[in-house]
């Protein structure tokens, strides 16, 4: 291509340079070493404390960025001591063992430094006239760096590369010029989803209050006075329990015109039902009442995390094909002239039905929910004309939160296309 030269990550502009992490980043691993597996001590659970030295490990990398809210802490002189791994303002980190690949720039921090657990590195850039930090980070971020990353990791939960390894790593170099106009449209669109986000999480909490008001008759809609009324859910409708059947013998790898779509526990995520990773079974294992219907709640009856027990999620796919759910999974079927199905859908986010399930799975080794449990759980219903001045409310301010995280994904696609487009000169921005 002209213009265009072969690199070790692809075609790449030809004023362009390909140096190594080596050459760029400090590297002096027996001084000062790029990761937490420094020292001979390792933190015991008696050294941490409740404010200090941050202590960040590889669960500590949220969407790219570092949750130093939810890590542990270490008391200065201690961290000193134990002379493990440190990054400071700036520095890249990123996960190589295990989980690798996933990055967050260091900002500006309280304490000195912080504390590294031998799974993540840092890179640190020696010369700011050369590297910019922040287009390094978005350099770690993209998809052919991480492509190359964890094939000379290799896979599992076994995957690791090391140090020397890393500091070979190759870099794209740019003008700085260039390096800096490409980290601030990346970072910009950063800014964006970081906004965005905000707004989803505090539209989400706008609806939890809204719920604890609406459904509990704390605050009632214009128009609406009658009394509410304790009853079972077992009133509103029916619990019924998933399909079984016989492991991979029932069990195609795709659609058939003898198969039905199976979901499962993973496919109930955040309140919804998401037909990614579906399995597709022998329809003679399901029966026609268990063919998920329009409003259906899918709910996780049975799993290894007792947390993860009693999530549900409100079926409403309509893309031609028949759904039916797993043995471990539960369907809670609203009879509608009874009912109204997103007033009973809204009873399975709040708290008293979490509090529901955490009874009855507690003092109990088995995670296992009956139908005729849920069937038991008690609310108060109002009339069903406010149940469905109810169910609108709420669905209004769903339709509303939907609307954001569409664009919330419309924005990470465009992010990753201008990745793309940037980070190989595709695009020049200088």
């Amino acid at each position: 291509m002209l213009g265009y030269k072969s690199s070790d990550v692809g075609m790449i502009p030809e004023d362009w340079e390909i140096v190594s992490v080596r050459q760029l980043v400090e590297a002096a691993i027996l001084e000062k070493p790029l990761d937490g597996n420094h020292g001979n001590i390792h933190p015991k659970s008696s050294d941490y404390v409740d404010y200090g030295i941050p202590f960040v490990m590889a669960n500590n990398f949220v969407n790219g960025e570092l949750d130093l809210n939810n890590c542990k802490f270490i008391k200065r002189e201690r961290a000193d001591k134990l002379q493990k791994g440190f990054a400071v303002t700036g520095d890249i980190l990123l996960t190589h063992k295990g989980t690798v690949g996933s990055t967050a720039i260091v900002g500006e921090l309280n304490t000195a430094y912080i504390m590294l657990t031998p799974q993540v590195t840092y890179y640190r850039v020696k010369d700011a006239n050369q590297l910019d930090n922040r287009f390094l980070k978005h350099y770690f971020d993209n998809s052919r760096f991480q492509s190359l990353f964890e094939s000379l990791a290799g896979g599992g939960t076994r995957a690791y590369l090391g140090i020397v390894k890393q500091l070979e790593l190759p870099i794209i170099k740019p003008s700085i010029d260039e390096q800096r106009a490409i980290a601030q449209a990346l970072s910009n669109v950063d800014a964006f989803l970081a906004t965005l986000d905000q707004v989803i999480a505090k539209k989400r909490d706008l609806k939890q209050a809204a719920m604890q008001q609406l459904l509990t008759g704390k605050t009632r809609l214009p128009g609406f006075n009658r009394e509410w009324e304790a009853k079972k859910l077992g009133h509103a409708g029916c619990c019924l329990r998933g399909v079984s059947y016989r492991g991979n013998d029932d069990l195609s790898p795709h659609d058939t015109a003898f198969t039905k779509r199976l979901l499962r526990s993973n496919n109930v995520q955040n309140a919804l039902v998401m037909t990614n990773d579906v399995q597709f079974v022998n329809d003679k294992r399901v029966a026609q009442i268990q063919v998920l219907q329009k409003n259906d709640i899918l709910i996780c009856m049975a799993n290894g995390s007792k947390a993860l027990v009693g999530k549900a999620g409100q079926f409403s796919i309509n893309d031609g094909f028949d759904y039916t759910f797993g043995a471990f999974m539960g369907c809670f079927r609203t009879d509608e002239s009874i009912a109204d199905p997103v007033f009973v859908f809204s009873l399975f986010q709040t708290g008293r039905y979490r509090d529901y399930i955490n009874n009855l799975l507690a003092g109990s080794s088995i995670n296992n929910l009956s139908p005729s449990s849920i069937e038991s759980l008690e609310f108060s219903f109002p009339p069903y004309s406010e149940q469905i001045a109810i169910g609108q409310v709420l669905a209004e301010m769903d339709n509303e939160i939907a609307a954001l995280e569409a664009r919330l994904d419309k924005t990470s696609n465009l992010k990753q296309a201008m990745m793309q487009e940037l980070l190989t000169g595709k695009t020049r921005l200088a």
